[in-house]
């Protein structure tokens, strides 16, 4: 066999084994999400769901952000940037949910 088909092949198999990896992570939010679904309706105590729920959609934003947004096989440098950009949106949601508050939004006594 030449080099260049076995480049070829061994790059085929590469390929391969990241859409095996692509749908094993598919099977795996899937069944995370019928679980979020499932555990709406069981009778835990409202805290206790809120911080399960939580957890699972971190885990599952954290799949898709390094598996098929590939950010796994980028550079460092682009993961830093993406977790500042996220960092700043985050800030930048959560000061502006306080500052128009319901308690701030009230009108002023006269």
């Amino acid at each position: 066999m030449s080099s260049l088909a076995a480049a070829s092949h061994g790059a085929s198999e590469h390929e391969v084994s990241k859409f095996q990896i692509y749908v094993q992570i598919a099977m795996l939010l899937a069944v995370i999400t019928g679980i979020e679904i499932v555990a709406v309706y069981l009778p835990f105590a409202r805290w206790l769901l809120v911080t399960a729920l939580v957890v699972m959609s971190a885990v599952k934003f954290l799949f898709v952000i390094f598996y098929f947004m590939h950010l796994r096989w980028d550079k460092p440098f682009c993961t830093i940037l993406f977790f500042i950009g996220l960092t700043l949106a985050g800030g930048t949601m959560w000061a502006l949910l306080h500052l128009f508050a319901a308690e701030a939004s009230k009108p002023l006594p006269m």
